[in-house]
């Protein structure tokens, strides 16, 4: 009995032991192709909702995984997870019991006006817009602020007001106050121990003639999309011949630039569209795509936009696209598609109609419905240029 009694202690002594000695989180940074944060563990087929894409070397604080992924601590109260294949361990740095801000400063160049916030470590943070007035939103995770000094230059021509606020212990909340109502995107990154927020302009005099203009063709390669049962139409090739024809109907009427991230049946992965698309800077992306549902009788057209700022491109292509007397499907917000979450210009998902219905898919097997959809969307894309002042 003995025995077994010192044996036991002994298991718990060494258990005990080995729950102290285990780190309670290890430190590590982002890599890779477009890292990105999540909520939580839910999960859609097209993966789980996304706080947004994140800057490469990021310092994150590791606090527990799943078979996928990593949870991190943002900050006391907030936490988020990453994909396993986007972390790579720190062993060089040392966590620091708080971080500071210092100043910051807004000015503009030729091209964008540019919001510096100074920083001892690249932190995670969180961007959304906000509309009615419309706002960039930054939260920066871990941080405590000592920023008394905000200089705004007289070359700024898009934002309008910075300011912040310590709402959390560890969070500081940065507004980015916009003059026009219509956000036209930005893009958001460390250079060196700046967070710098690069705020598009809205052109002076939109015109569609002065526009670079982007067209996905949804699909392509060895991702086939959906198949229609009857006819057996495949998604890839008609988008790519809706594409197409949308293409010649802007040139048509003399726009600057139109930008094809395919021209054929090419495979092109979603995060190297994406890359390559900001590469190219267009005015804004129209992305084309065949629906499929397993009830038959589903049908007609919808419309989709991940960020709130870039609502009205969605809600003025479904308005013209109605007019072909399709059938209502919606306009769908917050929708967690590849091509709608980047913030760097405004973009729609448009879902022309149902490949698995008998009466939309004859409209999508008829050439001329695929001239009426690229005169609908270029009418579309004219109306939501009128509204920008």
């Amino acid at each position: 009995m003995r025995t077994f009694l010192t044996l036991l202690f002994a298991t718990s002594f060494c258990l005990v032991q080995a729950q102290k000695t285990k780190p309670a989180f290890w430190l590590a940074k982002t890599t890779g192709k477009l890292p990105s944060l999540s909520y939580g563990l839910g999960e859609d087929r097209l993966g789980g909702t996304k706080i947004g894409y994140i800057e490469s070397n990021v310092l994150l604080k590791v606090i527990d995984s799943t078979k996928d992924l990593y949870a991190v601590q943002l900050s006391k109260y907030h936490s988020a997870y990453i994909e396993k294949a986007y972390v790579k361990p720190d062993s060089t740095t040392k966590l620091k019991p708080f971080y500071l801000t210092s100043s910051f400063l807004a000015k503009g160049d030729t091209l964008y006006d540019l919001v510096q916030i100074r920083m001892e470590e690249n932190l995670p943070y969180k961007s959304w817009m906000e509309i009615e007035p419309a706002r960039i939103m930054v939260d920066l995770y871990g941080v405590q602020t000592n920023t008394n000094w905000i200089t705004q230059l007289k070359t700024l021509k898009e934002v309008k007001n910075l300011y912040y606020n310590q709402v959390e212990d560890d969070v500081v909340r940065v507004t980015i106050e916009l003059k026009h109502q219509q956000h036209w995107g930005y893009s958001i990154g460390y250079k060196g121990k700046s967070l710098v927020v690069q705020v598009r302009r809205q052109p002076v005099m939109p015109d569609l003639k002065k526009m670079v203009i982007a067209i996905d063709a949804g699909h392509g390669g060895n991702n086939s999309g959906a198949e229609s049962s009857k006819y057996h139409v495949v998604e890839k090739e008609a988008t790519l011949l809706f594409a197409k024809a949308l293409e010649k109907n802007l040139k048509k009427l003399g726009v600057k630039k139109v930008v094809m991230t395919r021209n054929n049946d090419t495979s092109f992965d979603m995060k190297d569209r994406v890359l390559f698309l900001q590469q190219q800077n267009p005015d804004f992306l129209i992305s084309l795509h065949l629906n499929s549902s397993a009830n038959s009788n589903v049908q007609g057209v919808s419309t989709y936009y991940k960020h709130i700022g870039f609502r009205p491109l969605s809600q003025a292509l479904l308005k013209q696209m109605l007019t072909l007397k399709l059938e209502e499907f919606g306009n769908v917000g917050n929708f967690n598609f590849t091509l709608n979450a980047p913030t760097d210009f405004p973009n729609a998902l448009l879902e022309i109609a149902f490949l698995s219905n008998p009466e939309d898919e004859k409209k999508i097997m008829d050439p001329k419905f695929r001239l009426d959809v690229a005169k609908k969307v270029t009418l579309g894309i004219q109306d939501w240029i009128k509204t920008l002042h």
